[in-house]
């Protein structure tokens, strides 16, 4: 993207803004803008050329070091599994693959993402390191979105606290390509390719789309990255959308998006189908294609992440739920669902599944910005806040080799763990004169050797909004708003009772922590462009009251 895109896409919603005078006028023009900036060629569907592996094997599965298969979902709320909490709809809608992994292998009844924003617990995830070590701290967005989102949202809700904008901090920004894990940090793919692994991700990246930050300089061999916003063609005859009106993030998606992916950094072409599908198709491909090597698969799928979008088909197989939204929302889960069970299906037809690891995680919790309730439940807050629904995440793990069905790690982790769990399967070193602030999990998950410990504390940040978990206790500040909440989570896990003015030795002893955690910490890659007001208890389309709790979260 051209900074002079950029540029001229601000100055044309600044005009739609002086001219507009009524809200339907400006924003539909604004919006209008965005969707004729995104306008471009796209190729059509062509095949993906895969990697071939050997013929022959020169092991056994049994003998050679496991592959790593890593499901990552997008958005996903804890109780959208049923696994975990019976499922949407009040649990008439179950994920009955992903419950079969779970039986079959181990939970982390305590598991969280790395932020309570995409990008951040994409970069801690692949990198094992916290944000005060990268810099990566903010959500990237591309051009126009941090002007024309608070323009819609200051004019359609009103009676909300505001979006705030800073003017100065996006003129300054990297262009949004360029804002990206910095080359030099090492990831899992290359410490796993180091090795001797098959590395090959498929899906979402957005860790930087410029070739130095690229996932194929970025240790991948293959890539099969995610080019567009969209599951399918707005006007598929084979697809069901839910706009959400209310949604300023929502709107611009739609007008901002496409449909499309690339191989390599190439040619963008179309998808062949629903994305969930069509990426799990092309896993399959993968699977096959490294039958007779180790091969680590990093499956980034999109949903549910709005643009709410689901097949027909899927739309029909789950009925009528008595909302349309939450009806597209469930198809879309038995997609994910649908294409674990095609995962685990092939691993077992290839005969892999024995002496393969899978790990299936959330990269945030579910946002309240959908107007779905009870997708975090029973916790409070949602992404975009560290209070536990943003950030308590599924996390299963199989791998009958090593792991017992039916395992339950009641340890508090995080996701920064699974670099160092991911290497340590492999039996690859760590990187050398890299600082890893994960801790390797297989002695938990495999009930051998030294346990880590399970008061380490877990830090999370995004600007000046900061949270610590240490043991039972758990401390959120959030210095824009002077606020700060203290929790006992054993005895409290949702989160009702703020214990910062009654406990203040065990207020001081956590803000020490995060001081620690903070002292010499590299400072954000690049600065935040706005606030955004998160409703704690309430979903978006519910009317907001004054006294509702609210954070101000940073990008």
């Amino acid at each position: 993207m051209k900074r002079w895109h950029k540029g001229l896409l601000g100055a044309l919603a600044g005009a739609a803004v002086l001219a507009g005078g009524a809200y339907a006028f400006r924003t539909d023009l604004a919006l209008a803008l965005v969707r004729w900036r995104s306008t471009q060629d796209i190729a059509a569907n062509r095949p993906v050329p895969w990697q071939q592996g050997p013929a022959t094997p020169a092991q056994s599965p049994a003998e050679r070091p496991p592959n790593i298969v890593f499901i990552l979902f997008d958005d996903l709320g804890l109780n959208d599994l049923s696994t975990f909490g019976g499922g949407v709809a009040d649990g008439r809608i179950k994920t009955p693959h992903i419950d079969k992994l779970a039986a079959d292998g181990a939970i982390f009844t305590q598991a969280y993402a790395g932020n309570a924003t995409c990008s951040p617990s994409r970069a801690q995830l692949m990198t094992g390191r916290y944000a005060t070590r990268t810099g990566f701290e903010f959500t990237p967005t591309p051009p126009g979105f941090p002007r024309i989102v608070p323009m819609v949202w200051n004019d359609i809700h009103p009676d909300r606290p505001p979006i705030l904008t800073h003017p100065d901090a996006e003129a300054a920004a990297p262009p949004f390509e360029d804002q990206g894990l910095p080359p030099e940090e090492v990831t899992i793919a290359e410490v796993l390719k180091a090795r001797g692994y098959h590395t090959v991700h498929i899906g979402k990246w957005h860790l930087g789309n410029a070739p130095r930050f690229h996932p194929n300089a970025q240790g991948f061999d293959e890539s099969l990255n995610m080019d567009g916003l969209l599951h399918l063609p707005e006007g598929s005859p084979d697809v069901v959308n839910a706009p959400i009106d209310f949604d300023p993030i929502d709107r611009f998606l739609w007008a901002s998006g496409n449909f499309a992916t690339s191989y390599n950094g190439g040619e963008k072409f179309a998808p062949g189908g629903y994305l969930a599908d069509y990426w799990t198709d092309e896993s399959l491909k993968v699977i096959e294609a490294n039958r007779n090597r180790p091969f680590f698969l990093y499956l980034a799928h999109w949903g549910v992440h709005s643009p709410l979008q689901a097949t027909r088909a899927d739309y029909d197989a789950v009925g009528d739920l008595g909302s349309h939204r939450l009806r597209v929302y469930a198809a879309m889960l038995l997609a994910l669902d649908r294409s674990v069970g095609r995962i685990m299906a092939k691993l077992e037809a290839e005969g892999l599944a024995d002496n393969t690891l899978v790990v299936i995680s959330s990269d945030n919790g579910a946002p309240g910005y959908i107007g779905l309730q009870g997708l975090n439940a029973p916790y409070r807050g949602g992404k975009g806040s560290f209070f536990e629904g943003g950030i308590r995440v599924p996390l299963l793990a199989h791998w009958p080799a090593q792991v017992s069905a039916g395992s339950k790690v009641a340890l508090p982790v995080g996701q920064g763990d699974l670099m160092p769990t991911f290497a340590a399967a492999g039996g690859a070193p760590r990187p050398a004169g890299v600082v890893i602030d994960g801790r390797n999990l297989l002695p938990a998950l495999t009930a051998k050797g030294p346990q880590p410990r399970a008061d380490a504390p877990l830090f999370w940040n995004s600007g000046y909004y900061k949270a610590v978990r240490a043991g039972d206790w758990k401390l959120q500040v959030n210095g824009k708003q002077g606020k700060a909440w203290l929790y006992n989570l054993a005895a409290d896990p949702t989160e009702q009772r703020n214990l910062a003015a009654s406990e203040p030795a065990v207020r001081k002893r956590l803000e020490a922590l995060i001081a620690a955690h903070e002292a010499g910490r590299k400072p954000p890659l690049y600065a935040s462009t706005f606030d955004t007001p998160v409703s704690i208890d309430k979903t978006l389309d519910q009317p907001y009251a004054k006294g509702d709790e609210f954070i101000y979260w940073p990008n």
